[in-house]
């Protein structure tokens, strides 16, 4: 990605937040929101999901449910390293998404990953977020980075609701009220 796509990308991003969260706020205002947004349902999705059908997976040679779960935890313990937030030691291990599988290890983890980039972002300044970076071996900008971990954290968000619904989870956010 280019440097003025991924400035354009993240003025779409904050243009098209602005009416939720006021006219003045910064793109790091903007992700924590988000953040606690995707983490609320995250975490609900993962308390939710009964311990039973957390080795669930919908074919051979796809993450299981657990797995998914582990994934996004990792994934936020590294994602922010390439905005110079300093990883936990033994945060997550290499093989973490095939060995941790307790659902309240799971949910652990999960609450632990996002109290992570919640605590890394926001120390964080605004002006931080031009600071160059490299993202997979090309250029970037830190607002880069939490841009692309925000679409990849919705983007397993999306994959847990297939998950839940296929094996009759309602996610809690979506329950009607009576």
């Amino acid at each position: 990605m280019t440097q003025l796509s991924s400035k354009l990308a993240g003025l779409c991003l904050m243009l098209a937040a602005a009416p939720l969260f006021g006219q003045t706020a910064s793109f790091k205002d903007t992700f924590l929101a988000q953040l606690k947004d995707v983490e609320s349902k995250v975490v609900a999705l993962a308390e939710a999901t009964p311990q039973e059908k957390y080795s669930w997976r919908p074919a051979e040679g796809v993450r299981s449910v657990s797995e998914v779960f582990v994934h996004i935890a990792g994934a936020n313990f590294f994602f922010p390293t390439m905005a110079g937030v300093k990883m936990p030691p033994k945060a997550v291990a290499p093989n973490s998404e095939k060995t941790v599988t307790d659902k309240a290890q799971v949910v652990a983890l999960l609450k632990q990953s996002f109290e992570h980039v919640r605590n890394g972002v926001s120390a964080l300044s605004d002006a931080d977020m031009a600071t160059e970076t490299k993202m997979f071996g090309k250029a970037a900008t830190y607002q880069t980075v939490l841009f692309v971990m925000a679409n990849h954290m919705h983007e397993h968000l999306g994959q847990s609701i297939a998950y839940a619904r296929t094996n009759g989870i309602v996610p809690p956010w979506s329950k009607k009220e009576n």
